[in-house]
């Protein structure tokens, strides 16, 4: 055992030890989790049914801010310059524990909710295939819950709830951070839809992301194609030259791109295209390196094909640093809650759901992996996976979150199956098993100021000598109109 994991386990051990008073005030945030569960699942509803990409989230944010100020919480909106993030705040005084609430939709995955086939509400619409509206519905829970004890208690104390837009892609949250949003928080929690319940630690990809735009000049194709110069030429040959560069970059590099424009009729040669790149490795360190070769390409390809070329960085954040103080705490939590059952119908559910896929799973019994909680555990060695915004938050402020079961288990992120389990009754009961993670969690917190000051020389001593946050994205101002 680690020196870091025997203080740990000394710290937790008291916190486990609560008294019967305490117990009580974290039974009685439950009991209302439980009780205004229909609220919930209707917010979270109504959130599926708006399914806002990034930075467009009108109504949604809307809905949390209005739920929120109704309770009480002072909600401050338009923060860092984006017309749909916005802080909400309730209580005062240290310790600043925050939560984070996503809700943000895919472009192109309508499906309808809890039906076993593809269907989409409506063809090419956007849809919840992460599961951001349980996301930011149970964190607002959360937080309520919260609020509820303090105000009850009379306990010193602020929770801060972070309406987080445009996390797929658009790095809502770097923008906050680069703003200082989080410069007086204690910690930080936050949680994520998945196919299981676990509090495990694994790492999380760091990310720069652009749309490179090439700009040539139209001539009619067949008559005069000497008089032309093709931007989609430029674009091509750029994607033919990163192609090339896969072999000579770290092999857990991943780079994935999508042709946005690509010209409008084979008989005019196209003046304008565009391609949309992501560059994404577990050390942000090799993602600046590798991103360098990216627009070196984007040059030569210019220079090949006679067009002009400009990149627009959309987004970039950090790769996800670890806090086992927090993370171990809210695996306590995790395990307190615990997970839940299907109902028939939700085994009928999950079993179609399960047939749609690829291939098969090997699990047989969805039901019993969403009744339980995983052994908690440290995963070091990444195997590709997902980026996230939270990533930027872990680096300035101890951070800790979970994932539940909210999807069928073997389902693929970003997927229809996914939309159709999130505007279902498997994502309500996944979303308020967060919340109630969450909830608990932050209570401890507030009686914890040695886990809080132990999770704070945790990060101090993970950043490094030196460390100062850089936005991954520069100085840019945020990327209002990525999803338009």
């Amino acid at each position: 055992m680690s020196k870091l994991s025997f203080v740990l386990g000394g710290f937790l051990c008291c916190i486990a030890g609560i008294s019967a008073a305490q117990q009580k005030e974290k039974q009685a945030m439950i009991r209302y989790l439980d009780l205004h569960t229909p609220t919930y699942d209707t917010i979270a509803r109504k959130i599926w049914s708006y399914a806002e990409p990034g930075y467009l989230e009108e109504k949604s944010a809307a809905l949390l801010e209005q739920t929120l100020t109704g309770e009480g919480f002072d909600v401050k909106t338009g923060v860092a310059g984006i017309p749909t993030a916005f802080v909400a705040s309730y209580g005062s005084g240290e310790p600043v524990i925050g939560i984070l609430a996503e809700y943000d939709a895919l472009p192109g995955l309508s499906q309808e909710a809890g039906v076993t086939e593809k269907k989409p509400v409506k063809a090419g619409a956007p849809g919840h295939g992460c599961g951001h509206n349980l996301f930011g519905t149970a964190s607002v829970a959360a937080a309520i819950a919260v609020k509820n004890w303090l105000q009850q208690s009379g306990a010193k104390g602020t929770v801060r709830l972070y309406g987080c837009p445009a996390e797929e892609g658009g790095s809502g949250k770097v923008y906050m951070v680069r703003a200082g949003l989080f410069n007086d928080v204690n910690a930080v929690l936050h949680w994520h839809p998945g196919n299981q319940n676990s509090a495990a630690i694994a790492p999380w990809l760091a990310n720069k992301n652009a749309k490179f735009r090439f700009y040539g000049v139209a001539a009619h194709a067949a008559a005069n194609p000497d008089k032309g110069r093709s931007a989609l030429d430029g674009v091509e040959a750029m994607d033919y030259m990163v192609n090339m560069m896969r072999e000579h970059i770290p092999s857990d590099t991943r780079i994935h791109y999508v042709i946005t424009k690509g010209g409008d009729a084979p008989n005019v040669v196209p003046a304008f295209a565009e391609v949309y790149y992501y560059v994404r490795h577990p050390d942000m360190k090799v993602v600046k390196s590798v991103w360098e070769r990216v627009v070196k390409a984007a040059e030569g390809a210019a220079l090949g094909t006679g067009t002009k070329m400009e990149y627009e960085v959309i987004g970039g954040v950090y790769n996800m640093q670890p806090n086992e103080t927090l993370s171990r705490l809210m695996d306590q939590n995790l395990h307190q809650v615990g997970g839940f059952t299907y109902t028939p119908e939700e085994n009928s559910f999950a079993a179609g759901i399960q047939k749609t896929f690829a291939e098969t799973t090997g699990i047989n019994n969805p039901s019993s992996i969403a009744a339980t909680v995983q052994p908690f555990k440290i995963v070091t060695e990444s195997n590709g996976g997902a980026s996230s915004d939270v990533a930027d938050v872990s680096w300035v402020v101890p951070t800790a979150g979970v994932v539940t079961a909210t999807f069928v288990p073997g389902s693929s992120g970003h997927s229809w199956q996914n939309v159709a389990a999130a505007g279902s009754s498997i994502g309500t009961k996944g979303m308020m098993v967060a919340a109630k993670t969450i909830a608990l969690t932050a209570y401890d917190l507030f009686k914890s100021p040695d886990v809080l000051k132990k999770a704070k020389e945790e990060l101090i001593n993970r950043q490094g000598p030196g460390f100062h946050y850089e936005a991954m994205l520069g100085d840019r101002k945020p990327a209002l109109d990525y999803r338009k």
